[in-house]
């Protein structure tokens, strides 16, 4: 069995379906998934993304990003991310995406970018997460990877010109005179097949089903990686691991449930076992992690506890619903109580290398999202980039793909 496509999408995150909208209606595009389409870890951002809240914040937003990342950032990558931003957040609220808005009655009568008379920073409410210096963060409850990756998907599976393959799983490329001319792929019936494809784009994921504990989909097993050894095709700061300081903790085996930063953002502390705070909960995703392992190290225990008592029921059960609802079937009341919380595998900075257009070192192939490294996280992620990040190198690769010309440049950095 063989099929054939102009550009063939390996995964169905924000970045693959992504990739796809951005993609001309006349291309043929056939996207495919290991798991279900829903499986992907798109879905289960907590958070929020981040945008350029006004000129005037470039600055620090840049700077925040830089410093999270130890500095080992590509420079360039961190400008193109923050200054394609706003045009990105606009994409998706064209798209249905519902972001959390002011609790103000001016924020109902108008429409962000639409009629001049408003921005988007007016308009829709914003949180702050660890490391960041304001709060420039976008979110829909504590479900907004959901909300993106839902409205995304809605809309690519009303396009006529994909095909959407669940359960079918990338073995190999295949490569032709050094460039890649589709993928080798699995059914789940065992079945092999080709996709033959002028581009092929990865966007296929992090690396957490390599980890006892991760926040990530089991499936997620960094496949690309291992295609990327077979073929010498560049890879960079494998070993740039991100682990998240707040999963609740659990005993049983399976993927660990966040905790999203932005509880801590919106005032939420962290205690030892005599409940007493050690750490600046704001404070970069490494260097807090740090903090509760030397804590459960020094006092003998398997977690640290997480307060969030003094938000309010009222904030608890507007902001995080689903946080709320997750602890309670395991048993906890967030409202009146503490929960264990412990470090697990949460994000890859590293990956398939890939330039400010997404081409990896090998042509007619792409890289987005966590699969790749263009440079933007350093050696740590900043809360709330990712699916930002995702989806502005997957519309470059796409423009790229098409020959559409991207508006944001790249500019040269010192």
């Amino acid at each position: 069995m063989k099929m054939e496509a102009d550009t063939v999408i390996v995964g169905t995150g924000v970045g693959g379906l992504f990739s796809a909208l951005c993609l001309p209606r006349d291309q043929k595009i056939i996207m495919i998934t290991k798991s279900d389409l829903e499986s992907s870890d798109s879905f289960l951002a907590q958070g929020g993304i981040c945008m350029l809240h006004d000129k005037d914040d470039y600055d620090s937003y840049f700077e925040d990003t830089m410093k999270a990342g130890h500095y080992e950032n590509r420079k360039e990558s961190v400008d193109l991310m923050i200054r394609s931003s706003r045009e990105i957040i606009q994409d998706l609220i064209g798209y249905g995406v519902d972001f959390q808005k002011q609790d103000t009655d001016e924020s109902e009568n108008k429409a962000a970018g639409k009629d001049g008379n408003a921005e988007i920073q007016d308009i829709y409410a914003f949180t702050r997460e660890g490391a960041h210096s304001r709060p420039r963060i976008l979110f829909h409850a504590d479900i907004t990877g959901k909300e993106i990756t839902s409205k995304l998907l809605e809309q690519v599976k009303q396009l006529s010109n994909v095909t959407l393959l669940e359960y079918t799983t990338m073995t190999d490329i295949l490569v032709e005179n050094e460039e890649c001319k589709g993928i080798l792929v699995q059914d789940k019936e065992g079945n092999e097949f080709e996709i033959h494809a002028e581009n092929t784009i990865w966007a296929s994921g992090g690396i957490g089903g390599r980890y006892k504990h991760s926040t990530n989909f089991p499936h997620l097993t960094g496949d690309a990686l291992t295609i990327s050894e077979k073929h010498g095709i560049r890879l960079e700061h494998l070993d740039y691991v991100q682990i998240h300081p707040t999963t609740l903790y659990s005993k049983k085996p399976g993927r660990r449930f966040l905790i999203s930063e932005s509880v801590r953002g919106e005032g939420a502390v962290l205690l030892n076992s005599k409940k007493e705070r050690f750490v600046n909960e704001l404070l970069p995703r490494d260097v807090v992690t740090k903090a509760i392992r030397e804590e459960m190290e020094k006092e003998g225990t398997d977690h640290v506890w997480l307060s969030m008592e003094k938000l309010g029921k009222e904030t608890i059960m507007g902001h995080f619903p689903n946080i709320y609802q997750h602890c309670l079937e395991e048993g906890y009341d967030v409202t009146k109580e503490c929960i264990p919380v412990v470090p697990a595998q949460h994000y890859f900075m590293g990956g398939v290398w890939v330039d400010s257009d997404s081409k990896t070192s090998m042509e007619h192939l792409y890289a987005v999202g966590e699969t790749s490294c263009n440079g933007v996280h350093g050696a740590n992620r900043l809360a709330s980039n990712s699916l930002l990040e995702s989806l502005v190198f997957a519309k470059r690769a796409a423009n790229k793909i098409s020959g559409a010309e991207n508006e944001v440049k790249v500019r040269e950095l010192a």
